[in-house]
């Protein structure tokens, strides 16, 4: 049920008979995913931005998703003895949820984060599935294309950009950088490398490195058996999904 996603470049992993379950219990919800992550299209000019919050590429995602019907919410966890509350119960923030006749699925946006947070978001669901509250948990992050394309995505940009400076840089969002940021990039000028391939390759090491949530990291943990036995459905994003302004995303499939 998947290969719409697999042949756009998508990374797709199931776990614990989770597709069994999305095709049999959950096919409205899952096509409406399906479809919300084929439309997101990310402009290559905002992987430079700077934070201050949440990722504007995050918010496109979360956009698509809240349209096609799945909510944030957070469940709040009570242990009760003759109705009296015992302890202070526990509570569980989840990006995005879609209750449906058979049941619900839990989502995590995971667009560039610590990846320790791939644990947290794998024992919320383990936790979640125990009690009987989700029926699969889904976690959305860079995909490995992505991920490896990231540095020649963010140079390509720069050069078609015509930023040739640290200072061009700015009216696309960036803030000032640190002095640690601006040597690299003039070490690696001075032994020959352009603006855009010097700063690429630092900028992408320092925001999109290998300790930040993407596809190898998720893998591993899965692989380890954290989540275990939450059936999950894992989703990278592909490399597709960065475009230049004003490109459009190709033509939608059909979903099943």
């Amino acid at each position: 049920m998947f290969d719409a996603l697999r042949d756009a470049g998508f990374d797709v992993l199931t776990k614990n008979h989770a597709e069994a379950i999305l095709s049999v219990d959950f096919p409205t919800e899952t096509a409406e995913l399906i479809g919300a992550l084929m439309r997101v299209s990310i402009p290559a000019a905002e992987l430079i931005a700077s934070g201050g919050g949440e990722a504007k590429s995050t918010q496109r995602m979360r956009r698509e998703l809240s349209s096609a019907g799945w909510a944030k919410h957070n469940f709040r966890i009570e242990t009760t003895v003759d109705g009296v509350p015992v302890g202070d119960g526990t509570s569980h923030e989840i990006d995005h949820i879609r209750r449906g006749p058979k049941g619900l699925l839990a989502l995590e946006i995971e667009w560039n984060n610590k990846d320790p947070f791939f644990d947290r978001d794998l024992e919320n669901f383990q936790r979640l599935h125990a009690q009987s509250i989700i029926s699969v948990g889904i976690i959305v992050t860079r995909g490995a294309a992505l991920q490896a394309a990231m540095a020649g995505t963010v140079e390509g940009f720069l050069k078609r950009a015509g930023i040739s400076s640290e200072e061009g840089l700015l009216a696309y969002g960036m803030k000032e950088r640190t002095a640690r940021q601006r040597n690299f990039v003039a070490k690696a000028q001075a032994q020959g490398d352009d603006f855009a391939t010097a700063f690429a390759r630092f900028f992408v090491m320092d925001k999109y490195g290998p300790s930040s949530t993407h596809w190898s990291k998720l893998e591993a943990r899965v692989a380890r058996g954290v989540g275990n036995p939450c059936p999950l459905l894992l989703i990278g994003l592909p490399e597709g999904t960065v475009r230049e302004a004003g490109e459009a995303p190709e033509e939608e499939p059909r979903l099943f």
